[in-house]
């Protein structure tokens, strides 16, 4: 009967997707779905995301992530697990533009984009949604700029700690160096003597651009004039 889910509103399809990834069981959830063949029409994305290992390895740890906080009554974000589930996608989508010579934000943007409008065809994840989770992928790529004022910056950002744990399923996924979350566990409670001594220094990508001299104009090329009357003007 599974035709039969086309026939379903997005947003009830929304609602089940939620209780079966926030029941604490949602990795046996997710692995019955593939066996029955169901996840089609649930999250399109899961199959392409399961071939890759690395894509397989995050997203199980991010689902193991959060049974493991319901089992002790923690909070659990939806936007943080939708983020979790489409990062992958959102990363080859990156990567592709930047390879077709865009910029590294502009093109994070596009991408971000592009995985939601598609992934919105299937599941109305809701817009409020969005915004935690574009966020949460951004922050990933501040993470690893270490020098000058930057890192106090993110600091500050009120979503740092998903950001950061976001980061951290990374380096368990093998996605990331471990180092870079390490660096960030010890800099986010160090003392401000000590969050000096550890920031990096400014890298030549990260200098600032220098005044570029005006260019002088090219000089005219030299004309005869005719020479000027001394005769009064009438």
């Amino acid at each position: 009967m599974k035709s039969l889910l086309d026939n379903v509103p997005q947003a009830r399809l929304l609602d089940e997707v939620l209780k079966m990834l926030l029941s604490g069981h949602s990795v046996e959830c997710i692995q019955h779905l593939r066996k029955m063949n169901l996840h089609h029409g649930l999250l399109p994305l899961l199959d392409v995301i399961l071939e890759q290992p690395v894509g397989e390895k995050f997203i199980m740890l991010a689902l193991r992530n959060t049974d493991e906080r319901i089992s002790q009554d923690k909070t659990v974000s939806p936007a943080f697990l939708f983020a979790a589930l489409l990062w992958h996608e959102v990363l080859a989508a990156w990567n592709l533009r930047v390879q077709q010579g865009m910029r590294p934000v502009g093109a994070m943007h596009e991408a971000m984009d592009e995985v939601l409008a598609r992934q919105r065809a299937q599941l109305a994840i809701p817009h409020r949604q969005d915004a935690v989770m574009k966020e949460i992928w951004l922050m990933q790529q501040r993470f690893e700029q270490r020098a000058g004022q930057r890192p106090f910056r993110l600091l500050e950002q009120p979503r740092f700690r998903a950001g950061f744990d976001f980061l951290l399923l990374r380096c368990a996924s093998g996605e990331v160096d471990d180092a870079l979350g390490l660096w960030w566990d010890e800099f986010q409670d160090a003392s401000t003597e000590r969050q000096t001594e550890m920031l990096q220094p400014e890298g030549d990508g990260e200098k600032k651009r220098r005044r570029r001299k005006p260019r002088k104009k090219p000089e005219s090329p030299a004309v005869d004039e005719p020479a000027a009357s001394s005769e009064p003007v009438a």
